[in-house]
């Protein structure tokens, strides 16, 4: 791999569906590969393909939508190694920046001024053995967590996890997101409510407006 390039499967403008930035418009830079196989992903399309771009190339695509708001994203973004410098010379540009992580490989290295949100694998995306559990050490006040839930047993599984972690004092918001198709959020904003639980619940605006496609 050249120093400095990355395989790209997308770069598009549109509006943050999660997050506590959701409803801001944002830049996202879709990194190609992924080394889990959640079954649950919706973005499968990225595991392979992709363009190899140049650091000169990314920026300068990112810089043209003249959007102050930009998101690292995949796949997941860390397996290539090469995002770290890409994140930090877009900080340098700027701008503010959020990688969406698995948390699979180590957040550690991550420029500080990028806002990491860490999505923590529940039992029932089949990828729970793959969640470094020593990155939590490693979050940021503006940090976020986030846990896709498929069933009950992912909730109460997420719920003693955000407790043993004491995630809710370490991570600016910890985000439960029910999975699409699997779960009613109705369902979910029940258990919340009922069992006073000090998280929040997220739906994926994105999809609420556009429907599940690509490049939204």
């Amino acid at each position: 791999m050249e120093p400095s390039s990355l395989r790209i499967t997308e770069i598009f403008h549109s509006i943050q569906g999660e997050s506590l930035s959701a409803g801001i418009p944002t830049v996202f830079v879709r990194l190609t590969g992924c080394p889990l196989r959640c079954h649950y992903c919706d973005t499968a399309y990225a595991f392979e393909g992709g363009q190899r771009q140049s650091f000169e190339q990314i920026i300068a695509t990112v810089l043209d939508y003249r959007c102050s708001h930009v998101c690292i994203t995949g796949g997941e973004p860390l397996a290539q190694p090469n995002v770290l410098q890409l994140m930090q010379q877009l900080a340098e540009a700027g701008l503010s920046l959020s990688i969406e992580t698995s948390g699979a490989l180590p957040i550690e290295p991550i420029d500080p001024r990028v806002r990491v949100v860490l999505d923590l694998k529940t039992p029932a995306s089949g990828e729970l053995q793959r969640n470094l559990y020593d990155n939590i050490d490693h979050l940021k006040a503006v940090d976020e967590v986030k846990f896709v839930i498929c069933d009950r047993a992912d909730y109460e599984w997420a719920l003693l996890t955000t407790d043993r972690y004491r995630l809710t004092e370490r991570a600016a918001a910890v985000h439960f997101s029910p999975s699409q198709g699997q779960l009613d959020p109705a369902l979910l904003a029940e258990w919340i409510l009922t069992d006073r639980a000090d998280v929040r619940l997220q739906l994926q605006q994105h999809k609420v407006i556009w429907g599940d496609k690509q490049g939204v």
